[in-house]
């Protein structure tokens, strides 16, 4: 067997020096450099034309992302083949050579990896990916990964049986599509693929295709496609590369191509200099959206200079999304929502893509019209320097915490790399020669460079403007004419962008602040308690999961549940206080404040807490304390920005209530069954939003955060408590306090309970969705919330089989439980699906069929072994990251739970048995305690 290694690295080493050494350099003198590779990755070609990349990595531990990735996707089909593409990615997880017909979910699920969530492909226009993550600690696991990965390759049976059951999941698949977003883009679609072969091959298919094409036909695709040379395995993590490599070699080595391969075509998209316009509405669209869309060539990255010019388009994209941010912040602001982006479009094309969510359907010409002055702004008059150098402070900022985690990325982002390598020729060159090229390079980026890309992008030339909204509101919609008309009108009169900059302190003043005046460590769970002078606690978890992450959360009882009276505006306080900034800085300005440095605040006010959660970098964690600090002690309302936040809600909810979605009836009907129709609960409106008072709303808050002694910080990254003590006892311990014992008033809202049954009658398509609730009275404890966890996993096993691969009804089912502990215990298990409204009795009886055999006989030992590997699996990664220990430790102080009970789990999994889940089945489903609402197609007239 010829193995051709792939040897472009060779200089890498040398191009690297020459990046960190050399002269300070232009784009000119750069272009002549082809982009370094990363050594750090084994890359090879086997002489069958199969590529492959291998590179140790140890985040997570004992893990391994596979990947094979294929150079075939829709865009390759015949006309009688539309779909098919897709079909193939779904027909090899359900029988090939080493595991028929649905061993391989069977088998890695008994391995921890779950079927969606871990276990899972997409085909897209260009390509079909397959993902298997893997554990690597279990002997014979990573080699029978690879298996998996080769039998994908060429070993998939494609029995006709098995494809007969699919097509009713892939038909599923496709109905879970269909609706107003679908039916809007099938009419503007060419317009914006100027009519190429790209808008005639979307991945989904036709449905008149699935459900008759004969097997011969997807075997061709199969056989003409899946070959070694348009194919590549990618596998990275705790793994010894070398085995990897020969094992690689052995397995994908022995894959024969075709004899006589076809042409795989590139297709293109074609420029022709031409303005599409498309104004599409629909009876069951809700909003009002308008997309701009500067279309251009594809742009390849080969050369530093196309390095550089990467750098000098991100700075372009932060300055334009800070002024979209802005537009936002604004009293009478033009839109919604609004972004601005350059980037990688469909096929061969590039795209400036402008996108608004316009406040009703009058304004969507103000949102068209305020995209295009911005974009003429640029032109005219660019960005300026004060902008500039916070972009570059900001950008550099973020890489130098990329560098400093460098050896803590996650296996997933490497894949991303060499997949983009692999399917369209980035180049990679690892995070170290990365961060030393912007070093040498990025201060020689000079603003007129930026400016310059507004004439790069914005042109009268290759234009599509696509608005979408209501078909209520279709009048009130500029027609073709009147938007071709804004387009050469807009922006004539704009005037240079005014910088609001500040420059100085949050406050004028810090406080002293209280000591630590008592400690306790958790030495099992390595985390320690302070109490400081104020009352505060303060728990204090340091990892070494990242190099330059501390994540923290504050966390007191109350909420607007002690304002009962002031339910909308105490819904709205939190938000309404944090849009308006801080102390004397407003929101627009404390964002450019806080450029350059890694600071995220948020205070907020829920129904029964209040709080601020952030992260910052150990070198901002002063900044950060600083801001928190200025959250309790000096809030700011901007009545401006809050009369803005309010208007635009009244709009977006007005637009809702004038075109009310399938979904949206479908969820409120749940959400009121499930809350009893309680006013506490019901929908917001746009009278409800006129009830917010704005000067309450700052008595709320400034009430919530008068005390800090009840509250509880906790703080989970790359610290250790002695380093930050003096931060936390001057910032934390000079929080204001007053003794206070608060608590909240918790409203005791619980589901309907009896037999319940809704049907809502609303939308066109014939797609129905189906939710099933067990509801009542739970015995709260760790032990119990293990044992109803299972339950809901087993069952949720169970339904795939019976409703997706025994019915072919489903494309997919969810199960999942919600456990309160107060007021008092109460449990909740919603079982729900898609599916043909013809089909909706006989799966939902279906689905208490199998309900009812695990009351009677408990689950199959299989599928406990499934669920007991795949937790274990999953929190063997978890506690491995900060954000787990940060919602662990702030949950359980809130509720009153024992930390130590996570060291418990192991034990609390041995206990789920046959037998505990037939006792917890028994109890917790109680066919008279059971909701069912479902959602069908409206009824035609007449009947």
């Amino acid at each position: 067997m010829k193995i051709e290694k792939i040897k472009p690295f060779s200089v890498c080493v040398l191009l690297v020096l020459f990046v960190l050494v050399a002269p300070e350099s232009g784009a000119q003198q750069l272009s002549g450099i082809k982009v370094p590779l990363d050594t750090a990755v084994r890359m090879g070609k086997l002489g069958n034309g199969f590529t492959y990349y291998i590179r140790k990595n140890t985040e997570p531990q004992k893990r391994a992302e596979l990947r094979l990735a294929v150079k075939a996707g829709s865009i390759l089909e015949t006309d009688t083949q539309l779909g098919l593409a897709h079909f193939m990615e779904h027909m090899n997880f359900y029988g090939t050579v080493h595991f028929p017909k649905n061993q391989l979910v069977d088998f890695l699920q008994k391995a921890g990896v779950r079927f969606g969530a871990d276990l899972n492909a997409y085909t897209g226009f260009d390509e079909t990916v397959y993902m298997l993550p893997i554990p690597t600690d279990s002997a014979g696991l990573l080699d029978t990964g690879l298996q998996i990965l080769e039998d994908w390759a060429h070993g998939a049976l494609l029995d006709k049986e098995e494809i007969d059951k699919e097509r009713g999941v892939v038909l599923e698949e496709s109905r879970s599509g269909r609706g107003a977003q679908q039916r809007m883009r099938d009419q503007y679609i060419r317009q914006i693929l100027n009519n190429s072969r790209y808008a005639l091959r979307l991945p989904i298919g036709k449905d008149s295709i699935l459900k008759t094409f004969a097997p011969a036909v997807l075997e061709a695709f199969y056989r003409d496609w899946y070959r070694p040379d348009l194919m590549a395995l990618i596998a990275v993590g705790d793994f010894d590369p070398a085995e990897v490599e020969r094992l690689v070699q052995v397995k994908f080595g022995r894959i024969k191509g075709p004899a006589n391969p076809k042409k795989r075509e590139r297709y293109t998209i074609p420029l022709d200099g031409s303005t599409r316009v498309a104004v599409v509405t629909d009876p069951e669209f809700p909003q009002n959206v308008v997309q701009l869309f500067y279309k251009l060539p594809r742009k390849k990255e080969v050369t530093l200079a196309d390095t550089r010019k990467n750098v000098v388009q991100s700075l372009f994209d932060y300055m334009l999304d800070q002024r979209m941010q802005e537009l936002t912040q604004k009293a009478d602001p033009p839109f919604l929502f609004g972004s601005s982006s350059y980037g990688a479009f469909i096929g061969n094309l590039d795209a400036y893509t402008c996108v608004a969510l316009a406040k009703d359907p009058k304004g969507t010409e103000r949102a068209l019209t305020t995209l295009l002055e911005e974009n003429e702004r640029i032109l005219r008059f660019g960005f300026t320097e004060t902008e500039f150098e916070r972009a570059r402070s900001s950008f550099m900022n973020t890489m130098e915490r990329n560098y400093k985690e460098r050896d803590k990325w996650r296996s997933v982002q490497h894949v991303a790399d060499y997949q983009a390598h692999f399917l369209d020729e980035k180049p990679f060159m690892g995070i170290a020669a990365y961060y030393a090229f912007l070093q040498k390079h990025v201060e020689g980026i000079r603003l007129g460079e930026v400016n310059a890309l507004a004439r790069e992008y914005i042109s009268d030339k290759d234009r599509a403007v696509v608005i979408l909204g209501p078909e209520k509101g279709k009048g009130d919609l500029p027609d073709e004419a009147r938007v071709l008309s804004i387009l050469k009108e807009a922006g004539k009169g704009v005037e240079a962008y005014k910088d609001d900059v500040v420059s100085r302190p949050l406050l004028p003043d810090f406080p002293a602040g209280k000591a630590v005046v008592s400690e306790t460590k958790m030495e099992k769970l390595d985390i320690t308690e302070w109490t400081l002078g104020n009352g505060v606690k303060v728990f204090l978890k340091p990892t070494n999961f990242k190099n330059d992450q501390i994540l923290f959360q504050a966390t007191g009882k109350g909420g607007y549940s002690l304002f009962p009276d002031d339910l909308e505006t105490g819904t709205f306080a939190g938000y309404l206080v944090q849009s308006g900034g801080v102390s004397d800085f407003s929101q627009t300005q404390l964002q450019k404040f806080l450029s350059g440095k890694t600071v995220n605040v948020t205070p907020y006010i829920s129904e029964l807490s209040e709080g601020i959660s952030g992260g910052t970098s150990p070198k901002d964690l002063e900044t950060a304390l600083q801001l928190v600090y200025a959250y309790f002690v000096a809030p700011r309302m901007d009545r401006e920005v809050v009369r803005g936040i309010l208007a635009n809600q009244k709009n977006y909810l007005e637009n809702m209530r004038n075109t009310i979605t399938p979904d949206k009836m479908f969820s409120d009907t749940l959400n009121a069954v499930l809350t009893s129709y309680s006013p506490l609960r019901k929908p917001l409106t746009p009278e409800r939003v006129d009830l917010v008072k704005p000067d309450r709303a700052l008595e709320i808050y400034r009430d919530r955060f008068s005390d800090a002694s009840d509250f509880i910080f906790t703080f989970v990254g790359s610290f250790q408590p002695d380093e930050i003590r003096p931060l936390i006892e001057k910032y934390i311990g000079g929080l204001p306090s007053a003794g206070r014992a608060d608590t909240y008033r918790h409203p005791g809202i619980s589901p309907l309970p009896g037999k319940v049954e809704k049907t809502v009658f609303k939308g066109t398509e014939p797609n129905s969705r189906v939710s099933r609730v067990f509801s009542g009275k739970y015995e709260y404890s760790p032990e119990n919330n293990i044992q109803l966890d299972a339950l809901s996993e087993v069952l949720q096993i169970k339904l795939i089989e019976a409703l997706r691969e025994e019915e072919s009804g489903v494309y997919g089912v969810g199960v999942s439980e919600r456990l309160e502990k107060i007021p008092a215990g109460n449990y909740r298990i919603s079982v729900t699906f898609g599916c043909a409204p013809e089909n909706v009795d006989r799966l939902v009886l279906r689905t208490l069929e199998e309900v009812d055999k695990i009351k009677k006989r408990g689950a199959d030992p299989k599928d406990i072994e499934k669920y007991v590997a795949e937790r274990k699996r999953k929190r063997e990664v978890d506690v491995k990251t900060n954000g787990f220990w940060l919602s662990f430790i702030d949950s359980r102080l809130f509720y009153e739970e024992k930390l130590g009970d996570l060291l418990r789990q192991d034990e609390f999994l041995q206990k789920v048995t046959p037998d505990s889940t037939r006792i917890m089945a028994g109890k917790y489903f109680d066919r008279n305690n059971l909701i069912r609402v479902v959602l069908m197609p409206e009824k035609p007239t007449g009947e």
